[in-house]
């Protein structure tokens, strides 16, 4: 007997399947067209976008989602739509693709777009919020919740439009040269930390830097950090970290979900026909599915991986998580006083992820 998510899942991909493939075969809306070269051969084009990503498309689990995401627009329209991607600094800095889009020198970026939260503080909460939601809560409150027109809001004042891309479950909470037992041990250490995880830490004491991917392990080499986090297992070990950090700790406190969004910009996307937009809105939320399916399915070998090459995997002691915890909540509301949208986005998962637990802490095994 199937299971009712199996229902829900199957029924999810069919509808989705079959949204994509009803976009192949509608009218373009006279949209314009150009004649380039692809492989050789004359080809008209309708939209030919540039895409910077905010990390590389090298990464296992995270680089593959762009790239599922480009084909699959390419394949629908029948090559009509193309979207070149561009690996960080090619075009863009990894931190510098919203204002990219915003300022129109490129028509879209795939970004997580916690980096913004200097400009825009409610960005680190639709990017991934500290003991806040898991993956299927983070997508029902998009799409069911009031995220998405939200987060739509906020963006349209920076002339840009924001689509759920891609989806991933917990990050590791981090990797240390050292055991960290107590909120103490956190007391002046240097650490590469993203988003409010970081504000987190920085209360607590650590002293917190930010660094793209690439940049990472000559910082942990050199000795500029003592300790990072930056994304899931088998991302971290394709950069490195278990070469010189032997402590790997769990849980994924900081970010539960990490959202990362395609952003287009709202004048680009505004002349766009309705079909282009739904074909767009339709692949990344196959991308989605794609790419959290994807992400599930590598992390148990490189956790295998890691305790054979001796690796200390751990778990953050129950006094740390609830310092942790509590250094979190203080720093999400003291941004709340401050900024009415990070308020109202607080408010709004937070009273989802209220109501969604009753059936979770019910249906789900313990």
């Amino acid at each position: 007997m199937f299971s009712s998510r199996s229902i829900i899942f199957a029924t999810i991909t069919a509808f989705v399947v079959g949204v994509i493939a009803s976009l192949a075969l509608r009218p373009t809306n006279n949209a314009p067209t150009k004649q380039i070269q692809v492989d050789g051969q004359q080809q008209v084009v309708r939209h030919k976008w540039r895409m910077p990503l905010s990390a590389s498309r090298n990464l296992p689990g995270s680089g593959e989602q762009p790239t599922w995401l480009t084909q699959r627009v390419k394949e629908i329209s029948n090559g009509t739509f193309i979207i070149d991607m561009y690996d960080p600094g090619e075009i863009v800095p990894s931190f510098a693709i919203t204002d990219a889009v915003s300022d129109r020198k490129v028509q879209a970026g795939w970004t997580w777009i916690g980096y913004d939260q200097g400009k825009i503080p409610a960005s680190a909460l639709i990017a991934a919020a500290p003991f806040g939601m898991e993956p299927p809560a983070y997508v029902g409150w998009w799409l069911f919740g009031g995220g998405k027109a939200l987060t739509e809001r906020i963006y349209a004042e920076h002339d840009i439009r924001p689509i759920l891309c891609a989806i991933t479950g917990p990050e590791t909470a981090g990797w240390f040269s050292k055991p960290i037992n107590r909120a103490e041990d956190l007391q002046g250490l240097k650490i590469r930390f993203a988003g409010l995880g970081g504000r987190t830490l920085q209360r607590l004491g650590a002293s917190v830097t930010m660094i793209p991917s690439g940049e990472i392990f000559q910082a942990l080499e050199t000795g500029v950090i003592d300790a990072t986090e930056y994304s899931q297992p088998v991302v971290d070990d394709a950069l490195g970290f278990s070469r010189i950090a032997k402590y790997n700790y769990f849980p994924g406190w900081h970010q539960p979900f990490t959202a990362t969004h395609m952003m287009v910009n709202l004048q680009v996307w505004n002349d766009l026909s309705e079909t282009d937009q739904t074909l767009l809105d339709t692949a990344c939320t196959g991308t989605v599915m794609y790419g959290l399916s994807l992400t599930e399915s590598l992390q148990g070998a490189v956790i295998q991986k890691f305790k054979n090459k001796g690796i200390s995997t751990r778990i953050l002691s129950e006094s740390l998580q609830n310092d942790l915890r509590i250094a979190a909540n203080e720093v999400m509301e003291n941004e709340a006083e401050k900024d009415a949208y990070f308020k109202e986005v607080l408010q709004s998962q937070r009273a989802y992820k209220a109501t969604h637990d009753q059936w979770r802490e019910l249906a789900y095994p313990k």
